[in-house]
């Protein structure tokens, strides 16, 4: 599937570069959509096939919460690591991390609230958020388990990772995988301008 994934960008990055008319480019907005939505309605018909997998997550109790509060925790530190490596400040380099996919958004909402360039970096970084995480998802679930694999997509795991983390895991991960995209999408507009008010 990895592999699938990776061919499938690759094609679609020759595809637009070389072959796609430019009178279609305009609608390939709305063709990611109605594909996005095809491929979610799926994913919801195999949630609601397996009775159990609400029982399941009632189970888990308040401890499904960790989930995204662990994703939140390690995508900042990480991205504050790097940052520094690179010359950042903690804040800069947390709130590029805080958009935890979500480059549509915190690319514009630090371009605003700080510069550019730093905007420039959080769309970038967060696209490959993305794309790495079609990659990761399935190695993570078979390597190290269901779980840990909602980890790379961050807040897509509600949207365009849903499909592939559903698929290497199961429904009762699915939804815990949504839960924890729609979380941590509220919070992106929240805690990236808290992280570029720090003064260090």
């Amino acid at each position: 599937m990895s592999g699938a994934i990776f061919l499938s960008v690759a094609l679609g990055i020759a595809a637009g570069a070389f072959v796609m008319p430019e009178a279609l480019l305009a609608y390939l907005g709305t063709v990611i959509d109605i594909g996005l939505w095809f491929l979610l309605f799926w994913v919801g018909v195999d949630i609601g096939r397996s009775r159990d997998s609400f029982t399941k997550l009632k189970d888990y109790g308040w401890r499904v919460f960790l989930i995204p509060l662990g994703v939140a925790v390690g995508s900042v530190a990480g991205t504050v690591v790097a940052g520094l490596i690179l010359g950042y400040n903690i804040g800069e380099a947390g709130a590029v991390g805080a958009g935890f996919g979500w480059y549509s958004l915190s690319g514009v909402l630090i371009s605003e609230l700080h510069s550019i360039r730093l905007g420039t970096v959080a769309f970038i970084t967060n696209v490959v958020r993305e794309l790495m995480a079609f990659v990761l998802i399935p190695i993570v679930a078979v390597k190290i388990g269901p779980i840990e694999a909602i980890t790379p997509g961050g807040s897509t795991s509600m949207d365009t990772t849903l499909p592939v983390i559903s698929r290497y895991t199961g429904p009762e991960t699915a939804i815990i995988a949504f839960l924890n995209g729609v979380l941590l999408t509220a919070v992106v507009p929240v805690l990236v301008p808290l992280l570029l008010r720090l003064p260090f």
